[in-house]
């Protein structure tokens, strides 16, 4: 079988796993792109992408532009004489950088396009309840996820599965796929073709702080499905007053109860052995979460922190 030549572009874990795929494969990776290093926490340590430690440890060739339009990295990129770019997780690419390779540069994206085009479709997928996702690898273009398919997988989305979980079992049949992709493109037995037009393709935008407060006015299905799509990143949070102070509480997992009551939506029922919030159609119940300042624990280790269950509301 044909080897490709690849440069690959990405930064994530998510990324990591797709270059390990390609590199394991009888493809050649020429080049690896990724973001620069950078300070973080409070000492300020430097920090490596996993797809940069990756490289390094396999004695890849790595670049790390701040810019993407750099005249240097454009020519250091070009004469890798590449056959196809392949992108995971990565940013936006100018026109100059995609149309490079002979055969083009196609991404790798979490969800079965035209629907979750965006930052976050992982995360939206189990927000909205979804019973099936998958991957897809595409010919970028200058519009956003909207290129050429070539080939994508579906997957069952399992009952209670938080965002983490499918995250973890998409990376893998997408490093899969990647593969097969290249394999196909280098044996030409691909057929692109275009994303279907759909009215209103459902939309994975990126996730802000304030897009991860629980509105427990909402059934109480969506909130589950809300705290799931949230965990455990950026997870999902609302705000408790306990006595004079307000924290931040996130909370990964839970479980719910459709019941009716004439409690006001919010109200907590907490005790030594239980903690509800009550919402519009019944309750739901906290299992696993993170007081503002604390670490992440079981509902049990959070109540035992707790002398007098009264000074805690909703804020």
């Amino acid at each position: 079988m044909k080897s490709l030549k690849v440069v690959f572009l990405g930064t994530p874990e998510f990324a990591k796993t797709a270059l390990e795929a390609i590199h394991q494969s009888h493809h050649e990776v020429v080049g690896v792109v990724t973001v620069a290093d950078k300070a973080s926490g409070r000492g300020q340590k430097i920090h490596q992408s996993p797809v940069k430690i990756f490289a390094e440890e396999n004695n890849l060739p790595v670049f790390q532009p701040e810019k993407l339009r750099n005249t240097e990295f454009l020519e250091q990129i070009r004469s890798l004489n590449a056959d196809v770019f392949v992108v995971v997780a990565f940013r936006m690419m100018p026109k100059v950088l995609f149309e490079m390779p002979k055969i083009g540069t196609f991404n790798l994206h979490a969800s079965l396009l035209p629907d979750y085009r965006g930052a976050a479709p992982i995360n939206y997928a189990v927000i909205n309840g979804e019973k099936t996702t998958g991957v897809t690898t595409f010919f970028i273009n200058e519009k956003i996820d909207e290129g050429n398919i070539l080939l994508q997988e579906e997957l069952e989305i399992l009952p209670n599965e938080n965002a983490g979980s499918l995250h973890d079992r998409l990376m893998e049949i997408g490093s899969k796929l990647i593969v097969t992709t290249l394999d196909g493109l280098a044996e030409n037995t691909i057929e692109e073709r275009p994303q279907p037009q759909v009215e209103h393709p459902k939309n994975a935008y990126k996730i802000f702080k304030e897009d991860t407060k629980i509105n427990w006015d909402a059934p109480s299905k969506s909130i589950h499905q809300f705290i799931l799509g949230m965990s455990p990143y950026p997870a999902a949070f609302t705000t408790l007053k306990i006595g004079e102070e307000e924290k931040g509480l996130k909370i990964f997992n839970g479980r719910f109860e459709i019941s009716e009551h004439n409690k006001t939506i919010g109200t907590l029922e907490i005790s030594k052995n239980s903690f509800k919030i009550y919402t519009s159609d019944g309750t739901y119940e906290p299992l696993e979460l993170q007081l503002e300042g604390k670490k992440r624990m079981t509902v049990k280790d959070f109540l035992n922190g707790f002398r007098n269950f009264d000074e805690i509301k909703m804020a």
